[in-house]
């Protein structure tokens, strides 16, 4: 007998708020169990492998192990740390990820796309950079991926901007957007690492807690919120991919 691949669940029929209720409190363990019994294809994890990226990717890989291994989509925006670049690499040999790698169509260097967008788009226009590097190949990843289900790595208490955040919502695009470590914190998040030996960027231990584009990305100070180093001046919050 051939088993259904077919998603159990349609995002746009759920009950959001029971699920919230349901799941408010739960271990992101119990909620990605969820979501990989539930959704068992159309189900992404998106990442930019920052450390709680990496604790989501070790409960799929190491811990819940699901039959379809759950697609790991990295967005390759060509500005990321070489230390990022290397925690890839590692991560993908380590875990055998299912690694999806989406960028920009037809430039492959830093050189080429200031050849065709200028030295430093980011500071003439943070937007156009974003929607480029980050959010087209985003949506185009997760349709060739038949994204029904995406998951992200984002907690309350990184920004005053999410700490209303639900675990489940639903996308532009109808699509279920799950945040399963949303309900914890930096320290919890922390403290799984430790007690698991989860490989991490090095760039964590040099004052970023959040990292994206090296342009772009600076440490930290103390009392600041985990974001803050991101876009640093622009009055920015967020990219774009999660707004």
């Amino acid at each position: 007998m051939t088993q259904s691949t077919q998603p159990l669940i349609q995002p746009t029929q759920l009950d959001l708020k029971k699920l919230n209720q349901r799941f408010e409190n739960a271990h992101p363990k119990d909620i990605l169990a969820w979501s990989v019994e539930s959704i068992p294809t159309g189900l992404v994890q998106t990442s930019a492998f920052n450390v709680d990226d990496i604790l989501i990717t070790d409960l799929f890989y190491r811990e819940l192990k699901p039959a379809q291994p759950v697609p790991v989509l990295f967005l390759d925006t060509l500005y990321h740390f070489p230390q990022t670049l290397e925690l890839v690499a590692k991560a993908k040999a380590l875990y055998n990820l299912n690694l999806q790698i989406y960028k920009m169509p037809e430039i492959d260097s830093r050189e080429a796309f200031a050849a065709k967008y200028g030295e430093a788009l980011w500071d003439t226009d943070i937007a156009k950079f974003h929607q480029i590097t980050k959010i087209e190949p985003l949506q185009r990843g997760l349709a060739e991926l038949g994204a029904i289900a995406w998951i992200t790595g984002r907690r309350r208490d990184q920004a005053n901007t999410r700490a209303d955040m639900p675990i489940f919502e639903l996308d532009t695009q109808e699509r279920l957007k799950i945040n399963p470590i949303a309900n914890w914190t930096r320290k919890e998040t922390w403290a799984y690492v430790f007690e698991h030996d989860v490989i991490y960027n090095p760039l964590h231990d040099q004052g970023y807690p959040s990292i994206g584009d090296e342009p772009i990305t600076t440490p930290i100070a103390e009392g600041e919120d985990e974001r803050a180093g991101r876009w640093r001046g622009m009055g920015k919050t967020e990219c774009g991919i999660h707004i």
